[in-house]
């Protein structure tokens, strides 16, 4: 009888064992994923930035905002360089994707974006709702009254996202010298540390 019990036992712990590990009832609940996009210049420069930030499950650079179909990178007019933001809402909540994205921009240059210029290159957040817009305008207004500053960056409902080219996703991971070489060249870096600080 006792052998029975213990047989009986160790066949439920095993059968629940291979549903958590399949991902089956025990994920049942998991909050699904949600996704963001933000312009700030090169998208290489901001894929690297949000691949940072805990809780962030994928970054694809590409094109947004445009009207033309499939932009590429030789002929993206319209379109702003921007970056999707795959992310998990029970780690990291959409205001501090913003104070991220704020952290690795200029919002006051409505030119673009350190030493590119156009606006393929200017700053925008776009947002899927209201609650989105509400921060980032929110967000907006503080940098404004801390800076003393017109803030350039534009708020924006999202529209389209097209990926870029295979060769531009994860660059700063596939080309890490060139990657650091623009982004000091380009004088990202500085005037980043200018406006926020150094990072700790």
């Amino acid at each position: 009888m006792m052998a029975r019990w213990i047989c009986a036992a160790l066949t439920a712990a095993t059968l629940l064992a291979a549903t958590v590990i399949a991902g089956g009832s025990h994920d049942a609940h998991a909050t699904p994923l949600k996704s963001a996009i933000f312009a700030g210049g090169c998208f290489w420069c901001m894929e690297a930035a949000f691949d940072e930030v805990d809780g962030v499950t994928e970054t694809v650079s590409g094109y947004a905002g445009g009207t033309t179909p499939n932009p590429t990178y030789g002929s993206h007019e319209g379109y702003k360089e921007a970056v999707r933001v795959t992310y998990d809402p029970a780690k990291v909540g959409y205001a501090a994707l913003l104070d991220h994205y704020w952290h690795n921009i200029d919002p006051f240059d409505p030119e673009g974006q350190f030493c590119d210029k156009g606006s393929a290159y200017q700053s925008v957040i776009f947002t899927d709702d209201d609650e989105e817009k509400g921060l980032a305008e929110k967000t907006k207004q503080e940098i404004a009254d801390r800076f003393k500053e017109k803030v350039a960056t534009e708020i924006v409902p999202a529209t389209t996202f097209t990926a870029a080219e295979d060769y531009h996703q994860d660059y700063h991971n596939q080309n890490p010298v060139s990657y650091k070489y623009y982004k000091w060249g380009c004088g990202r870096a500085q005037r980043l540390a200018e406006i926020w600080g150094k990072p700790s």
